[in-house]
Formats: structure tokens, sequence, C-alpha cells
């Protein structure tokens, strides 16, 4: 299918593309958003805009907010995210599902890993906490932090939970929402992009990481999120399907809504602290790193030994660098994945 931007295109021009598309997401995220506060509680555009900035100020402010977020995640991440490869003329299922056909357990065990990895992120988060950058930038780390406790604090209202039904809804937009929408602008277009720039898949998953985590403007959970997003690419890397990384990323968020909701409803006895920074004893963090590097390298091992399924169109094969698909017949116009990752060679 021909589309209206060639799919050749340079990746650092095709990444400019993807900020316009997610930022015109945005956009309308927002208009939808002033229009359904003026016909839901008559409130006009300026007010809302004041309700954003102060949410704990009016009784709409946590449904508003939560508009805000979910406007933002599933128009601007998950609709740019998707409407680019439209935009390049190329299937949604050949972009980020190279590797249609997985097992259920490769999801499950992304779910898994990203569990037994929470006593090690303690103590890298610790580490983090505790880390200062040099003296000349103390002004802007102190701003930083500044702006961190800002949003710490958005979060802790954003995730009050007075009912059951608030709860859902921030399972399906600050856990579906986020894992659904910056799986597919991280690890769908731009580790792809940076893949086709650098023509390694190594080095565009580590500075997709980078930006992922820089994006997220924390200071102290920079390194941590940095590290998911090194989790989070490999395993798209190695599987060859979106889904992959997205369900270790939802389980990452609903997990710790889950206990927070547990928490506030005090079903169970737990000393979960949100804002802590403090690290698990250290046995449980050297638990967690065996584990974890024990289940990374049993996925690893079976992603890249799995047998790659056949398409009418287009023949998959498996490459040492990860997945690789080539086409039955390059005439067709079909797209191919080498084995670095790289899409469109040629059409």
């Amino acid at each position: 299918m021909k589309g209206f931007v060639s799919s050749r295109l340079h990746p650092l021009l095709t990444l400019l593309l993807l900020v316009g598309l997610v930022f015109a997401g945005w956009c309308v995220g927002l208009l939808l958003t002033f229009a359904v506060c003026q016909f839901a509680y008559e409130i006009n555009m300026l007010e809302v805009q004041r309700i954003m900035t102060q949410p704990a100020t009016s009784p709409y402010g946590w449904a508003i907010i939560m508009l805000v977020q979910g406007a933002t995640a599933y128009l601007g991440f998950v609709g740019g995210g998707l409407l680019l490869p439209t935009l390049q003329g190329a299937s949604l299922s050949s972009y980020f599902f190279p590797r249609r056909r997985i097992p259920v357990g490769w999801l499950l065990g992304a779910m898994v890993l990203v569990l037994a990895s929470l006593p090690l992120m303690t103590a890298i988060m610790e580490w983090n906490t505790n880390l200062h950058l040099p003296s000349f930038l103390t002004e802007w780390e102190t701003e930083a932090r500044a702006t961190e406790a800002r949003l710490q604090e958005l979060t802790r209202f954003l995730t009050r939970f007075t009912t059951t039904g608030r709860f859902i809804i921030a399972l399906v937009v600050i856990a579906a929402g986020a894992a659904i929408g910056e799986e597919l602008i991280f690890r769908g277009v731009v580790q792809r992009q940076l893949t086709r720039l650098s023509g390694s898949p190594e080095a565009a998953i580590w500075l997709t990481a980078l930006l992922f985590s820089a994006i997220h403007f924390q200071v102290l959970g920079f390194f941590p999120r940095f590290i998911l997003g090194l989790v989070f690419g490999y395993l798209y890397l190695w599987s060859g399907n979106i889904l992959v990384p997205m369900a270790a990323h939802f389980t990452q968020n609903a997990f710790q809504l889950v206990l927070l909701y547990n928490q506030q409803r005090q079903w169970t006895s737990t000393d979960f602290d949100p804002d802590s920074t403090e690290s698990m004893a250290w046995y449980w963090v050297v638990a967690s790193l065996v584990l974890c590097a024990s289940l990374l390298w049993s996925l690893r091992r079976r992603m890249l030994a799995y047998p790659i399924a056949e398409e009418p169109t287009e023949m998959h094969t498996l490459s040492s660098g990860g997945v690789a698909a080539a086409t039955a017949h390059a005439a067709s116009g079909g797209r191919t994945l080498n084995h670095h990752g790289v899409d469109a060679t040629k059409l």
C-alpha cells in the first residue's frame, strides 16, 4: 500500500514527523477535554486551565486531570504511534508485529520478570536518590527535584482511589494507556528509527531507553526507568512483537496501582510506601538480581530459538541479531527487516 509519506524518509525526519503527530493528538485531546467539561460540568476553557494547575481546588479536579491524561495517552501517544506507519503505507501488523504469532508464555514471562525486578529496583532507586550532580549543575538539580516533587503531588492526587470506579479508570488510563502508548512510540517507532540511523539495534535500544527515561522528567527515578527501558527494548528485539514489552510495562504500572488500592482499602496488612526510596533487604535484592538474570537468559534463548510463522505474502526468518523478515518477492513492494531490525529496505 502506497502511503502519503515515503517509508524511506530519513530517520530524523521520521522522528520529527512523529513528534508533530503526537503534538497534534494532544491538541485534539485538549479540545475534546474542553468540550466535555463545557457539556458535562458547564466549565469554560479558562476555568479548566485553572483546575488543571490546581485540581484539588475543584470537585471535578480528579475527573478533569484523568481526562487530560487519557487524551494525552490515547490520542497523543497511541494515535501518533499508529498514524505514522499508516501514513507511510505500512500495515500495523508488519510494522509492530513482524513476528505475529507468539507463545502466551512470553507475555507471562515478561510480566513475571517485571515483578521479580521490584526488590532490585528499590536498591537502584535508593542509589539514584542519593546521587548528586556536579556542583556547577546544583541549581538545575534543585529546580529539577522541586519539579519532581510537584509531579509526585499530582500523582498522589490521581491515585487517591475513593471508589472502585476511580481505580478501574486509573488502570485504563495510567496503567494501560501509558503502557500501550509509550511502547508504540518508544519501542515501536523510536527504537526502529534509531536502528535505521545507527545501524545497530543495541545502540538504538540504549538511546531509546535514555530518551524514555528523560522524557518523564524525574531525576530520582531516572536510572530505574532507564533500566526498565533497556529491558523493554531487548524484549522487543528478541520477540519481534510489541505486545511483549507492552505486557511488561502494563504489569509495572498496574502492580503499583494495585498495591496503592490495597493499602487504601486496608484489605491486607502492608507496609508499602509509594514515596519511599529505601532499598529492600540485601538478600531480597540479590535474589531479585539472580532471578531477573535467569529469566532474561531464558526468555532470550526461547525467543531466538522459536520458529517464525510464515505468512502468505511474507516469509519470516531469524538472524543472530533478533527477528528478520524477508519478503517473498521484492517486486511486490513489501518491506524487509534485516539482522539490525531495519525496515523498508526494498520498495
